[in-house]
């Protein structure tokens, strides 16, 4: 068998068993394409990856500075349309965080459930869909809602799909969090989907992790059970 042949067969090995390991990773995903079945593949090298080169890894946090504005001030509107007042928040550890349905880091809607079927008695998570990275959530409130029930059985409330970068329509709960004026020391936005943003039992900011910081870090763990 010449050198051409041999090559296309292993090439063809090797594409027919990542695909076969593809469809084991995703055996109970119900609406995601092909790419969504690629990324959650490859979620954990992807991962180690942004780890390692320090891509979207960054760790801020705060012990002391207090808000300006009161945290449970804020309001904004649930996926379904439902008004929800922050002031419901108090005395819980909220962890927020700013989602996208095509994005590398979308596998973490299953590690954040698992955080909150563990954790609900101590921690709300509040996911804020944005398609502010690279257009990673085109869908519609109802569409998104569907796609994390459906392929990761989220439970956690969701918000209707904002901005969450900085603009001058930036959602309101992130002018907070990402505004030294509001927070009483933190201005960083989120680097890309899935940063996330730890506010205490009194509504203080205390923690922002980025992206490439998995919700079931001993980093966010730890700052959980502080």
């Amino acid at each position: 068998m010449n050198k051409p042949k041999k090559l296309f067969l292993v090439l063809l090995l090797l594409s027919v068993s990542f695909w076969g390991y593809v469809e084991i990773i995703n055996w109970n995903s119900k609406t995601m394409t092909i790419r969504q079945k690629i990324l959650k593949a490859v979620y954990p090298l992807f991962t180690f990856w942004s780890r390692a080169s320090g891509k979207n890894s960054a760790e801020l946090s705060n012990d002391a500075v207090k808000p300006i504005i009161p945290f449970y001030s804020l309001k904004d509107t649930l996926n379904n349309g439902t008004a929800f007042d922050f002031a419901s928040l108090k005395g819980k550890k909220v962890l927020l965080v700013n989602t996208a349905s095509d994005c590398g880091y979308t596998p973490q809607y299953t590690d954040l459930q698992k955080l909150y079927e563990q954790y609900g008695n101590k921690v709300t998570i509040i996911g804020f869909p944005a398609n502010d990275f690279r257009e990673q959530e085109k869908g519609t409130d109802e569409q998104i809602a569907q796609f994390c029930k459906a392929n990761f059985g989220v439970t956690f409330p969701l918000m209707k799909k904002s901005i969450v970068i900085k603009s001058n329509t930036q959602n309101n709960v992130y002018r907070w969090l990402t505004d030294a004026a509001q927070n009483g020391w933190n201005s960083k936005a989120p680097s890309w989907n899935f940063g996330k943003y730890l506010v205490n039992e009194e509504g203080t900011l205390t923690n922002y992790f980025d992206p490439a910081v998995s919700p079931l870090s001993d980093e966010v763990l730890n700052a959980i059970k502080k």
